[in-house]
């Protein structure tokens, strides 16, 4: 990719206020430092619209993935993660952060080509924010389910069905229990084996 010098200053001034934070910081915080420096084009966005919003965080984490590959040439590491951005020694040892921008890394694919931002309309990107939350509810529920069973991963539909029928005796309101437990033990067990 070739860097214009508007591209450079950009660049230079996101790891100005990378830097400005030596023990790493939050996506959240680094595009404050950002806003508060004046810098276009990340200051004035409409961060209440959903389409600037995802527009700033693409741009941030395209310039953050260009600076990886940057700084990775003068033996330093940019930790990439929405609730940790941080700059380390690149240690000749580890070979796993230079092999991990070797190989391919959808996400690091993905906001390096712009084409992507381009190509993102609010009908996309509302499709691809509900699956975000479906995944992460469905996850949420999903441990919730295991530890009201009090099961751990891996677990199969066979020990699902023992453990939910040990605890329904258990809990069964002719037996004591009470309905409510009983309505949540159903539940969890449907949540493991659909």
């Amino acid at each position: 990719m070739t860097e214009t010098t508007a591209d450079h200053q950009l660049l230079d001034a996101v790891l100005e206020q990378v830097r400005q934070a030596p023990d790493g910081q939050t996506e959240h915080a680094l595009l404050g430092r950002l806003e508060k420096a004046e810098l276009a084009p990340f200051a004035g966005a409409d961060l209440g619209d959903q389409m600037a919003l995802f527009r700033v965080h693409f741009l941030l984490f395209h310039c953050l993935y260009r600076l990886q590959e940057r700084l990775a040439a003068r033996g330093e590491w940019l930790d990439i993660h929405c609730l940790s951005i941080s700059l380390r020694p690149l240690s000749s040892a580890s070979t796993a952060d230079t092999g991990a921008m070797a190989q391919t890394d959808p996400l690091r694919t993905y906001y390096l080509e712009l084409a992507n931002l381009d190509a993102m309309d609010a009908a996309t990107l509302e499709a691809m924010l509900s699956g975000f939350w479906r995944r992460l509810d469905g996850g949420e529920r999903h441990r919730e389910a295991l530890d009201l069973l009090g099961l751990e991963e891996p677990v199969d539909a066979d020990q699902v069905t023992r453990r939910y029928r040990q605890l329904a005796q258990q809990h069964h309101p002719d037996k004591g229990g009470d309905t409510e437990t009983l309505q949540r033990l159903n539940e969890a067990r449907l949540v493991l084996i659909t």
